[in-house]
């Protein structure tokens, strides 16, 4: 925000201060332990909290003002996906939670206009969610999504989509799915909706994250028929608009998740400083004191490095290189941040008594999300070796 007008980072202080308000009044108090993997309330509450977001001026701070959003740019996004994310129910009320949020970039940027009258619209009010099925059981797409095996058929004007999809967040209740599947031009995205003969929900499965908005559902996508206006963008470039929303999710994702942990840090501080033993405040104690010190210094960089591809990104540059070493770096510093929230409560922060536990469990399938941390070194190794850059 330093490069923003003095008067636009006054306008972005003021949205924050009342986005927090929102978070610490209407979001936080409606977490609860059982509320985590209850996907049929999950959905309920968020319902409640959109209505309060709108009502407060905040919502959608990603889509453009013409969407009813905000039309915020990355810099300024940046404070305010952090402030929501300080709640696992912040992001989903703000309607800035995946797999929703890259959904609408799909249909923004790819979409028909009869596609985004029928998916978009309705996305953007909440009045629906979605999900996105590229995950495959072994041996189809993970990490590497080349090892795509859900097919796409030609048949008379349409397509025949068979394949099994799991790990699909959000699947559980979702109108429609953007799916990714095979054709002989290539991979190629198709958006279908959840009642179309031959589209099964088998199952939710269950998994040590919470609050996760739709569940992570398996999918099985059976002589599944769709019309030829089921195509998202073109034909055969499926894994171009999949690659197009990547970078833009990886990044929301870092700030999302800096709040989180954030909190968690905040938490455990003030247990220190009210927690005494052996005769001093753990607060006191030095080494209490430099994993106090090193979480700033991890939530520190993070941020910075957030901003950079935020910068980067409003500029129009590309972050392919940037945005993944920001997404494995974030992605292990945030969870050695709750990780230490965790170790300065003791027992009382792998409870469900405090969102500590949570946020812990939370942290942890991020360096999968989004492409594995592994993933992104080995391809950062080689673009660093193809194109000779400097270090």
């Amino acid at each position: 925000m330093s490069n923003q007008p003095q008067g636009r980072q006054t306008e972005i202080a003021s949205l924050r201060e009342r986005l927090r308000h929102f978070i610490d009044t209407e979001a936080i108090p409606r977490e609860a332990p059982a509320l985590a993997h209850d996907v049929e309330r999950l959905d309920e509450v968020i319902r409640e909290l959109r209505i309060k977001a709108r009502a407060a001026g905040v919502y959608a701070p990603q889509l453009p003002t013409t969407l009813g959003g905000l039309g915020l740019n990355w810099q300024d996004r940046a404070g305010i996906l952090e402030e929501a994310g300080r709640s696992f129910l912040g992001p989903g009320a703000l309607n800035c939670a995946p797999p929703d949020q890259p959904n609408m970039i799909n249909l923004l940027r790819n979409g028909t206009p009869e596609q985004q009258r029928r998916y978009l619209t309705p996305l953007v009010e909440g009045s629906l969610r979605s999900c996105f099925a590229m995950t495959e059981p072994a041996p189809g797409a993970g990490s590497d999504p080349a090892m795509l095996k859900t097919t796409a058929v030609r048949v008379g004007k349409g397509w025949r989509i068979d394949g099994h999809k799991w790990f699909i967040s959000g699947a559980v209740g979702a109108a429609f799915a953007i799916v990714l599947a095979q054709t002989d031009e290539g991979a190629t995205l198709f958006v279908v909706d959840a009642d179309t003969p031959g589209y099964e929900v088998v199952r939710n499965i269950g998994s040590m994250d919470g609050y996760q908005i739709g569940g992570h559902g398996e999918l099985r996508f059976t002589n599944c028929e769709v019309g030829e206006e089921a195509v998202l963008g073109e034909v055969g470039k499926g894994f171009v608009y999949a690659q197009d929303r990547l970078e833009p999710a990886r990044l929301s994702h870092c700030m999302r998740f800096i709040g989180r942990a954030s909190r968690a840090m905040e938490i455990a501080q003030d247990y220190a400083v009210r927690r005494s033993s052996f005769g001093k405040r753990l607060s006191e104690l030095q080494q209490v004191q430099a994993m106090v010190a090193d979480s700033h210094i991890d939530l520190h960089a993070s941020r910075l490095m957030s901003l950079h591809c935020a910068a980067r990104m409003d500029a129009g540059e590309s972050v392919k290189h940037e945005s993944a070493m920001t997404k494995i770096f974030v992605s292990e510093a945030v969870y050695r941040v709750a990780d230490r929230a965790v170790q300065i409560m003791g027992a009382l922060g792998i409870s469900d008594d405090t969102p500590v536990s949570m946020i812990l469990r939370e942290l942890r399938p991020f360096r999968i999300y989004d492409g594995a941390s592994e993933l992104h070194r080995a391809t950062i190794a080689r673009r660093v070796f193809r194109e000779g850059l400097r270090p």
